[in-house]
């Protein structure tokens, strides 16, 4: 493998690990409002 591509990867895994980190801080930001409750799944249902 030749050291362009393997270069090309090492930009491309840290991308990709730099973009969730940012989207983390992002999310970490959003208020849930108090009066919610979340989904209930019932298994029952699918049988």
């Amino acid at each position: 493998m030749s050291t362009t591509w393997l270069i090309v990867i090492i930009v491309l895994v840290i991308g990709f690990i730099a973009g969730n980190i940012l989207l983390l801080r992002s999310s970490k930001k959003f208020n849930v409002p108090k009066d919610f409750t979340p989904r209930k799944w019932d298994d029952e249902d699918d049988k």
